[in-house]
């Protein structure tokens, strides 16, 4: 069910959705967090999308907010319950002029009542987001270094900014990454690593943190570089761990898949797709806790690390 109401208030959208459940026979009973998306026009739905995914894990209400401080002071909403919004209710707040700058307050009439707050910038995050009127209402806060804006000092930024319960995808998608890596040192022979060498697309802040992780928990140098586009246009590439013995190499051959390759045993292939946005998101929503890991690896290890051997963007 969707239901449009133009020109309108916080208050009736209130009402509105009271009045949506009473109808359709949903309850709010059974949500467990508000999830609050801060977006621009045209990448919302994309969001929408995820977000409706992930409610089948987590039960929500999902705020959708599009500011655009031009023009007349409005603010136009749409309602969708049902199977228009998964297992959530999805409230989009289209915001402009002057109505657009009090984002506090077009949210906060509409949370959940003793429930936690998620904020969540799909795109153009706010330098500090803590200190945004939305992030000091969420207990998490969800940023995307791959997206706009493009910047190669966008990893740079993440550490002088942080704050207890700070994320970012970037981080989220190397979880499979850690975990491959993680499973091969746990098995003998137990040599230690002496130096690490990270490649992977100019496109990929995964990249860069994935470095700073590993320079972090195995204490050796690391270098790490980007790809040209022409050898490798997207994600993490290779990761090889220099040991006595030999070299433990993981590559990706494509989407899907990645060819591990350790000293006195045949190279064989192991699934290591690539993760969807649902995916990440319902991963960073199953812990409400700060992710003092992520914290430490954008502020101790990447100023351990160091710049990037080659760039190639």
């Amino acid at each position: 069910m969707i239901v449009d109401l133009p020109d309108t208030t916080v208050s009736k959208i209130a009402r509105s959705l009271v009045s949506v459940r009473e109808e359709g026979g949903a309850v709010a009973l059974g949500r467990v967090l508000t999830l609050v998306i801060v977006t621009t026009h045209g990448l919302h739905e994309e969001a929408i999308e995820a977000a409706n995914d992930a409610s089948r894990e987590h039960p929500m209400r999902v705020i959708v907010l599009i500011a655009n401080p031009e023009g007349e002071a409005k603010l136009d909403a749409q309602i969708r319950v049902g199977g228009d919004a998964g297992a959530s209710e999805v409230v989009v707040l289209r915001a402009q002029g002057d109505v657009a700058s009090n984002q506090e307050g077009l949210v906060t009439g509409l949370l959940l009542p003793d429930a936690p707050v998620v904020a969540w910038w799909p795109d153009f995050p706010p330098a500090r987001p803590a200190a945004s009127d939305i992030g000091r209402m969420a207990q998490r806060r969800i940023t995307d270094a791959s997206t706009k804006p493009y910047a190669k000092d966008r990893l740079s930024s993440l550490g002088p900014s942080y704050a207890p319960g700070d994320t970012d995808l970037a981080w989220t998608r190397l979880t499979h990454w850690r975990e491959q890596l993680a499973a091969v040192l746990d098995q003998p022979p137990y040599e230690p690593v002496t130096a690490v060498e990270v490649v992977g697309a100019g496109s990929s802040p995964s990249t860069g943190l994935l470095a700073a992780w590993l320079r972090l928990k195995l204490e050796v140098p690391v270098q790490w570089r980007y790809s040209a586009p022409e050898e490798w246009e997207h994600g993490i590439q290779k990761v090889r761990l220099v040991r006595p013995g030999g070299d433990i190499v993981l590559e990706r051959t494509n989407d899907i898949d990645a060819t591990l390759t350790q000293p006195g045993q045949p190279s064989h292939d192991i699934v290591l797709p690539r993760r969807t946005l649902r995916e990440c998101l319902a991963e960073e929503l199953r812990r409400l806790d700060p992710d003092l890991l992520y914290g430490r690896v954008i502020t101790e290890g990447w100023e351990l690390l160091g710049p990037p051997t080659v760039t190639e963007v």
